[in-house]
């Protein structure tokens, strides 16, 4: 799993994924095993492969090797995996409960910076 190429979609427009980019850059177990796509200005690309450029914004994406794309906290845990002391942490992230406990947090936590933004009505 660590040695399957990702391409990570971020939000270069957002300065605190830019910093994520930044800090996950310099940890990476296996730094040419992950491209980092910026979607600014590329709705037409992530429609061609399937992604909404608006959940883009709002989620996390990630595309491994074969195409296959994952968003939100399931992006999340194939990027720690990348880390190798993040893995134990990907591994507590995708046990349901906890999964879902993060993924309530997650959203609202951007729903709360992209309104504070102005790039987005703030969500129930």
């Amino acid at each position: 799993m660590t040695g399957e190429k990702l391409t990570i979609f971020y939000d270069g427009a957002c300065p605190s994924c830019v910093d994520d980019r930044n800090w996950f850059t310099r940890r990476l177990s296996h730094p040419d095993n992950v491209n980092w796509c910026d979607i600014t200005g590329k709705e037409d690309y992530l429609k061609s492969l399937g992604i909404d450029p608006y959940l883009a914004v709002k989620e996390l994406h990630v595309m491994n090797d074969n195409g296959a794309i994952y968003k939100e906290l399931d992006a999340y845990i194939l990027l720690f995996k990348q880390v190798w002391y993040l893995r134990p942490l990907a591994w507590i992230m995708a046990i349901p409960l906890v999964k879902g406990q993060l993924s309530r947090w997650y959203r609202k936590t951007v729903d709360r910076r992209l309104a504070g933004q102005g790039r987005i009505g703030q969500d129930k």
